[in-house]
């Protein structure tokens, strides 16, 4: 079963957006020359960093999958990348819900690619911000129960949410409606593993419009606060496995955790 009505707006072609930055990092070919323009201009360490991170994002979704959870809201989606969440959580839970959320028009073009759910779940999708987070949460009151747990995903988004936009205040918001036995996956990029290069990246991004927040590992540790951290905890997210394979060797600039709510 599939939920949404996506109405494409117009798409602002002439400002890079981080959605098809990222895209265009990852391989994808859904980015304009604006975006384009700004990946290049990037460390080739840009492109490991956006390949963690979905890694990281696949492990975390099918090991929670694993324990039973079948709500999942995943907040700055991106565009589509196969396998997405929903795919790897309705391979191992079929009826799994999942709503998707992000700000850029062009995933909401490619919302039909999120909504192809498993006959036995549900998939959905909304345009909203993470800066309003009660708009995210009474959609997605429509689709999930939030009476029962719901993992909750902020993949490498809160590092384009400065300080002065509170991007703890928002995270807090958004966990404070979650019920008790959800979680929270958070990836964020670090500012203190190899600084000159979160400066070089910063720099390239503030020229095309895009102003990042990257933080220290205490700093994103507060994202987890009043959380009971997953082992390993915090960590890179080349570190953060549960399951075989070991641990990859890589280096990595980003940080990755997994948390419960009591």
């Amino acid at each position: 079963m599939t939920t949404g009505t996506p109405n494409p707006r117009k798409i602002d072609t002439s400002v890079a957006h981080p959605a098809r930055v990222y895209d265009w990092l990852l391989g994808g070919k859904d980015n304009y020359p604006v975006d384009e323009a700004v990946g290049k201009m990037l460390p080739a360490e840009a492109h490991d960093a956006a390949r963690q991170n979905r890694e990281f994002m696949r492990r975390a979704a099918a090991w929670l999958a694993g324990q039973g959870i079948d709500q999942f809201l995943d907040i700055g989606t991106g565009i589509p990348t196969e396998p997405n969440l929903h795919q790897i959580v309705q391979e191992i839970v079929p009826s799994a819900k999942i709503v998707y959320t992000d700000n850029d028009p062009i995933v909401l073009r490619h919302a039909e690619a999120l909504l192809v759910s498993r006959p036995e779940g549900l998939t959905d999708y909304i345009e909203a911000d993470v800066r309003r987070p009660a708009e995210i949460l009474e959609h997605a009151r429509q689709v999930l129960d939030f009476d029962r747990p719901i993992a909750m995903s902020l993949i490498a988004l809160m590092h384009f949410i400065p300080d002065e936009q509170d991007a703890h205040g928002i995270v807090g918001e958004l966990l404070a409606a979650l019920p008790s036995g959800s979680y929270l996956v958070l990836s964020h990029a670090a500012s203190d593993l190899y600084p000159e290069l979160a400066e070089q990246v910063t720099a390239e991004y503030a020229k095309g419009g895009i102003r990042l927040g990257f933080r220290t590992r205490s700093e994103v540790a507060r994202f987890f606060d009043g959380l009971d951290l997953v082992d390993p905890g915090l960590v890179t997210a080349t570190e953060w496995f549960k399951t075989p394979p070991a641990p990859s060797a890589e280096g990595s600039g980003i940080y990755a955790g997994v948390a419960g709510l009591r």
